[in-house]
């Protein structure tokens, strides 16, 4: 009889090699049987990890051709909802690019009265090569090991995590905005109007560890959310 401890360790370990980057997104992650072997257990095993891990929105299935990894969000599963990038990763090819990353001064951010320099992300998320989200991320003081360009590949809870620091709970402001030029062109849109929203990731302590603000140029896509009833 399998326990579900078994598969829920293997299921762990296979997850935690999607958030490190070693099975990257849109790659396939071994074979049935070659996970077997990996870790010595049964197929009905492995097949149940997997299943865990696409109920999760980490992988999915593809008769004749195998697994893929679809998602690295450590946040995949807080709620009965399919998040916002799930839903737009199902229209099209959704992908992201870094166009800043450094050390910035606390001073204007939220994490000024550390007196700490602030880790500063920019990132441009496309559908089909059309740049449509804005994301700007401060983190406090993470105790960076290595080179600013090696975290270009990592995910921002990855990142948090390395660092010893675990979201807890985030909460989200959204309100309608006028775009900068700045902003149009980055989007390249000529439309006035867009969706911001403000992103606060809280520790268990109740510590404010990420703030994160996103623009949405939801004329190419709709922002909205699929919750199970």
């Amino acid at each position: 009889m399998i326990t579900g401890t078994l598969y829920q360790n293997t299921a762990s370990d296979i997850k935690k090699n999607i958030l490190s980057g070693k099975y990257e997104v849109g790659t396939m992650i071994p074979t049935e049987n070659e996970l077997e072997g990996i870790y010595n257990v049964s197929k009905i095993t492995i097949r149940k990890a997997v299943e865990l891990l696409v109920s999760e929105g980490y992988l999915e299935k593809k008769s004749g051709i195998g697994t893929k990894v679809i998602s690295n969000n450590l946040f995949n599963k807080l709620s009965k909802a399919k998040s916002y990038s799930s839903i737009v990763n199902e229209q099209g090819d959704l992908s992201k690019s870094i166009l800043k990353i450094k050390l910035v001064s606390p001073k204007g951010t939220p994490f000024e009265e550390s007196g700490q320099d602030v880790l500063y992300i920019k990132r441009l998320y496309s559908l089909d090569k059309e740049p449509f989200i804005i994301f700007e991320h401060y983190l406090p003081n993470v105790g960076i090991q290595s080179e600013l360009k090696d975290l270009r590949h990592k995910s921002l809870y990855k990142i948090l995590k390395d660092s010893g620091q675990d979201i807890n709970n985030f909460k989200d402001d959204f309100k309608a905005i006028k775009l900068s030029d700045d902003d149009k062109k980055t989007l390249g849109t000529s439309d006035e109007l867009a969706i911001k929203r403000i992103r606060k990731g809280y520790d268990r302590l109740g510590n404010l560890i990420e703030y994160s603000i996103a623009v949405y140029d939801t004329n190419k896509f709709p922002y909205e959310i699929e919750y199970e009833v």
